[in-house]
């Protein structure tokens, strides 16, 4: 239907026989003033038409139900995979070396890790320990020799050897060197 053969709401200057007096009201109306195929002889409206908010309402109902079901099972995917745990990985370890190539590294990363599963080999951490002196160094700006428990936890999960949800126990001491290179 070509958009200007479609229905229109115009004012109308004479309302219905059956509306109240008092004004001028929108009637649906087509290009020739015909009334609107929803709309039943006399102005008012058809069954059909008075039915379409329950079917709307329960349509929109029946959506947000499926939203639902679809992002549970989104969700359960994402965690029965570990894809989070994944991508954490990989942004760490891109971040952390930023290569010249990211995609090939990233690629690289990923036969990788599906070479270690296949044959049962453990995959190779990305840190050795003068990286982690060097991450250590960073954190303790005033050479203190410790860092703070929340810098502590922040390394942790920043490198994804902990979650956000992970309760970590804190001794009130400050973390060492040693302490952190043999949790890291």
């Amino acid at each position: 239907m070509c958009p200007r053969d479609a229905p229109r709401l115009r004012p109308s200057l004479h309302p219905p026989a059956s509306a109240p007096r008092g004004g001028g009201e929108l009637r649906a109306q087509g290009a020739a003033g015909e009334a609107h195929p929803r709309t039943a002889p006399g102005g008012g409206r058809s069954r059909a038409a008075a039915a379409l908010p329950r079917r709307l309402a329960t349509a929109r109902r029946a959506a947000m139900e499926a939203g639902c079901s679809r992002e549970r099972e989104a969700r359960n995917y994402l965690e029965k995979h570990h894809i989070m745990e994944l991508l954490n990985y990989l942004t760490s370890s891109l971040l952390f070396f930023r290569p010249d190539k990211p995609r090939e590294y990233l690629i690289s990363i990923l036969e990788k890790l599906r070479i270690a599963k296949i044959t049962g080999v453990a995959f190779p951490f990305f840190m050795d320990h003068s990286n982690i002196v060097a991450m250590f160094e960073m954190m303790d700006s005033s050479s203190k020799g410790t860092i703070s428990f929340v810098q502590y936890k922040e390394a942790l999960k920043t490198l994804g050897l902990c979650t956000a949800d992970e309760v970590l126990k804190d001794d009130g001491h400050g973390i060492t060197l040693d302490k952190f290179r043999h949790e890291v």
